[in-house]
């Protein structure tokens, strides 16, 4: 079953000396449909710079040699890729369950890595497609696209511009609210008749596929500096 995002539902409990937080498994998670379905609750308590690679980095900016349009070869060339008929089993899924920022968004959100392994894949999707291109200090990392779309928004690179290869956040309700973002890809191309071309992972049937999309279910959109 394909679904788009990870909607936290922590339940916290403060000690008197210091606070440990017990949050439940991202399984408990309401899950979303990335064509059919809105999401069911408002994230809580989200920080999108938590873990050292997705702190903010205002004036300490990377430069990478990687174009937009080698990150789009790599994600197009991952079109037709599909999920299991548990909602897992993708490479994507596989490296994030294995990478270091897991353990990162795990601490914040609870659960353990081998729940991302059936997860919301979308901003995994992004995340690999960055990590395997080189452009990951640009692109960021993360499996919860509200996170994913702050840490552009704290570093930034925010904005209401389609550009290619730009990180496309969308909420099917038309919110433009971070916190109701539903899904993400990457843009293409603006087609200047209120649509864009995208590459996303975990649309339609749980795969990877190019889709158009109304502007109006865009939240907004996050700009990695790649190379000209």
């Amino acid at each position: 079953m394909a679904i788009t995002r990870l909607i936290h539902a922590p339940k916290i409990a403060k000690l008197a000396l210091g606070a440990t937080i017990a949050a439940s498994a991202l399984g408990a998670h309401a899950a979303v449909n990335a064509d059919t379905q809105q999401h069911a609750a408002a994230a809580q308590g989200v920080h999108a710079n938590s873990g050292p690679e997705q702190r903010s980095a205002k004036g300490r900016e990377t430069k990478v040699n990687v174009t937009a349009q080698q990150v789009l070869d790599l994600a197009r060339a991952q079109v037709g890729t599909s999920e299991n008929a548990a909602g897992g089993g993708t490479k994507f899924q596989k490296w994030y369950v294995d990478s270091p920022r897991a353990a990162e968004t795990v601490q914040r959100d609870g659960g353990s890595r081998q729940d991302y392994a059936n997860a919301a894949w979308c901003s995994m999707f992004v995340s690999w497609v960055g990590e395997q291109s080189g452009a990951r200090s640009q692109v960021g990392w993360d499996a919860y696209t509200v996170a994913h779309a702050k840490w552009f928004a704290a570093n930034d690179r925010w904005g209401t511009e389609a550009k290619p290869g730009a990180v496309v956040f969308f909420s099917w309700s038309g919110s433009k609210d971070l916190s109701a973002i539903n899904h993400v890809g990457f843009v293409v191309k603006d087609n200047g008749d209120g649509t864009i071309s995208t590459i996303e992972g975990n649309t339609g049937n749980g795969k990877v596929e190019q889709r158009v999309r109304p502007t109006s279910q865009v939240v907004g959109y996050g700009y990695p500096q790649y190379a000209a």
